[in-house]
């Protein structure tokens, strides 16, 4: 099982071109399976002796130790995968992970922050500050193009058009797409990159030079954004659930508030799916909702 799964890793890096992130969740996904076998079989089987009945223990298991819907349906999905590729390699002769049945999902509405939330958290960072022009310039750009925050920390300076006002965006599944910049985001990046110092690496990397850096002048992580924004969240005193993906939920319900169709939006996304954008489409009319239960002298 150990050397299939190394060989189904090495087939995404090599033949799929899949992100590290997109390795990582498959690693742990399927080893927390073999780890599973260890403990309740005391031995890790070959792939082909494994039946849908052991998969369906495995489910179980994860629903009695209270994962999220969205894990187990994610962890089902990785067994399906390898399956498939054990398939087609001869590791195995059927798919034991195919007829499993997903769990219903809950759909969540997500976090957003209001017009005026948005505007305290942008002009919380100091603006006489290296370290400061950098976290406005981040959290602009992030609202401005609705940027998954992996998006935000490997943009290039090749990316940025600061005379068109749009930023090339390599999204997941190393797909790209175009987003517009708003003014207020290209005149945050550009003060920023005046006062900007990076290392020598960074530098010599030219327009593939990333454009965010952190202290040291080497690329920024996502986890370095997340530990920014609980500061700026403090300063303006805003819900400490708030994370870096709020922006970008913030951002679509925004522009869906203000009569943006849904297919724009989701094209501003990269969202694959429709139905996956359609969910900003339920807070617009549950934020609307509340504003007529608030106003309307008969709503109650």
């Amino acid at each position: 099982m150990h050397s299939a799964i190394a060989q189904f890793l090495r087939y995404l890096v090599t033949e799929r071109n899949a992100s590290e992130l997109t390795i990582k969740s498959y690693r742990e996904d399927l080893f927390s399976f073999v780890e599973w076998l260890e403990a309740t079989r005391g031995r890790v089987p070959h792939p082909d002796s494994l039946s849908p009945q052991e998969l369906r223990s495995f489910q179980a298991a994860l629903q009695q130790a209270d994962y999220a819907r969205s894990s187990i349906a994610r962890k089902l999905a990785a067994l399906r995968s390898f399956y498939k590729f054990a398939m087609r390699e001869g590791l195995a002769t059927s798919n034991p992970a195919k007829p499993l049945r997903n769990p219903r999902r809950q759909r969540k509405l997500p976090h957003v922050l209001t017009d005026d939330e948005v505007g305290r958290l942008l002009l919380a960072p100091p603006a006489d500050k290296v370290a400061g022009l950098r976290d406005r310039a981040i959290l602009e750009t992030m609202y401005s193009a609705g940027l998954r925050v992996s998006e935000l920390v490997g943009l290039q300076d090749g990316d940025i058009d600061t005379h068109e006002q749009i930023v090339r965006v390599r999204g997941k599944g190393r797909k790209e797409r175009i987003c517009p910049l708003g003014s207020f985001a290209i005149k945050a990046i550009q003060a920023y990159a005046k006062r900007r110092q990076r290392s020598d690496n960074s530098q010599a990397l030219g327009r593939k030079a990333p454009v965010f850096v952190n202290r040291f002048g080497n690329l920024l992580t996502a986890r370095s954004v997340g530990r920014m924004l609980e500061k700026y969240l403090a300063v303006a005193e805003l819900d400490s659930r708030t994370s870096p993906h709020t922006l970008r939920h913030s951002f679509a319900t925004h522009l869906l508030d203000r009569g943006a169709d849904i297919r724009s939006v989701q094209e501003l996304l990269g969202h694959k799916s429709l139905a996956t954008t359609q969910i900003y489409t339920h807070v617009s009319a549950a934020s609307l909702r509340a504003v007529y239960e608030r106003a309307h002298p008969r709503a109650n």
